[in-house]
């Protein structure tokens, strides 16, 4: 407790190596402190009691079958009305054509998550479910986000239930976490009004873990969201948590100001800044104690900023995110994609052991029991150096 300068985080302290969960006026208390190296210190101590060294990614290719859609959500830059310039609507031919022409050996996960379609019929996203799975065996299929599930209920006339056991019996072997950007109502009647409430998200991954499809939960943040709002996200996704244990990781999505109706509303150009994305995992990492994995994606981080993360309770890059398109149409400047070596790479350069994982954090491969000693070392002098800044 010497390193500690802020008192309001002694309980806390005491709490996290005691195992004990925090309040909610704890976690306003983590967003708040001006401590940022013991902040950092208790993200990467509840990192290495449930994960030690090892930091997880995954070989997966991004796809969207279209992005012709209706809900108008205004941080969004990726979707498309009909007829206009940059739209794509495939057809599961030609789906299957593009996903083949982009397909790499290994690959382990084909992500889906696309433009509410006013049109197609929920059959469509079974057989393009039953196809992949034809056409690529042994790859898993993670598709279709809560607000997507949502949509095919009401196309089908078919409860959640219904929906999600029929896209289990094509295939589906997981479902990513999007969707979810701000549960505040408030927030939400402004960013993504036409989309499913909060309520209904909740409830389709509830449905989803009652079912044994595993999923991820997301937040997007840094646009007009507070700070208690945020904490109030990761609340409910904790008590749900509690309910269900079928979430595998928790994604902050950092806002991503280009070409879209909100950024523009606020005048807003500038980026979330590397501190309040640090932060906010760190936060995320310490409050979701239930929670197995927190992830610093890096095609909204920046994999720099990614790298640093795992000092700050992440442990998961994501993957190699072949093809990525949603955040980059929204102006996210990395690449839309790194190979394993890349990433493999980047992990073992911080100190950490690279693990490679299927869709549901099954391994396929340790890439390094251990970083070469000499680095490894340098990595530990710089770990101590920044905590005690």
């Amino acid at each position: 407790m010497d390193h500690i300068r802020d008192p309001n985080l002694i309980p806390i302290s005491q709490k996290i190596a005691a195992g004990e969960r925090l309040s909610f006026q704890e976690g306003l208390l983590l967003y708040h402190t001006r401590d940022l190296p013991t902040l950092m210190r208790f993200a990467n101590q509840v990192r290495l009691q449930k994960h030690g060294d090892h930091t997880y990614f995954v070989h997966s290719l991004r796809f969207s079958q279209t992005n012709i859609c209706y809900v108008g959500c205004t941080f969004c830059a990726f979707q498309r009305k009909f007829g206009e310039e940059g739209a794509w609507d495939w057809e599961v031919d030609e789906a299957i054509d593009w996903v083949r022409s982009k397909y790499q050996p290994g690959l382990t996960e084909i992500h889906i998550s696309s433009g509410h379609h006013p049109k197609k019929p929920f059959d469509y996203y079974l057989e393009l479910v039953s196809a992949l799975k034809q056409n690529f065996p042994g790859v898993q299929v993670k598709a279709w986000t809560a607000a997507e599930i949502h949509h095919f209920s009401k196309i089908a006339k078919s409860s959640y239930r219904e929906v999600l056991s029929a896209l289990k019996d094509a295939g589906l072997d997981a479902m990513p976490g999007g969707g979810a950007e701000i549960f505040s109502e408030r927030v939400r009647s402004q960013v993504a009004r036409a989309k499913v409430k909060a309520e209904g998200w909740l409830e389709v991954h509830q449905t989803a873990h009652e079912l044994g499809i595993p999923t991820n939960a997301t937040m997007l943040y840094g646009h007009i969201e507070t700070l208690e709002e945020r904490l109030d996200h990761m609340d409910r996704l904790r008590k749900l948590q509690d309910q269900t244990g079928g979430f595998m990781s928790f994604i902050p999505l950092a806002f991503q100001p280009d070409g879209n109706k909100l950024a523009i509303g606020l005048g807003k150009r500038e980026f979330t800044t590397g501190l309040d994305d640090l932060r906010n995992l760190a936060v995320a990492r310490i409050y979701l104690d239930n929670f197995p994995h927190i992830k610093g994606y890096w095609a909204t981080l920046t994999p720099e900023l990614s790298q640093v993360s795992l000092d700050w309770g992440v442990t998961d890059v994501d993957g190699t995110l072949i093809e990525e398109r949603i955040v980059h149409m929204a102006g996210s400047p990395t690449p839309e994609g790194l190979s394993k070596e890349q990433l493999a790479g980047f992990i073992r350069s911080a100190g950490r052991i690279p693990v490679e994982r299927d869709a549901v954090y099954n391994v396929v491969k340790v890439w390094a029991e251990q970083a070469p000693a000499l680095q490894k070392e340098k990595v530990a002098v710089e770990i101590t150096r920044r905590a005690e800044a």
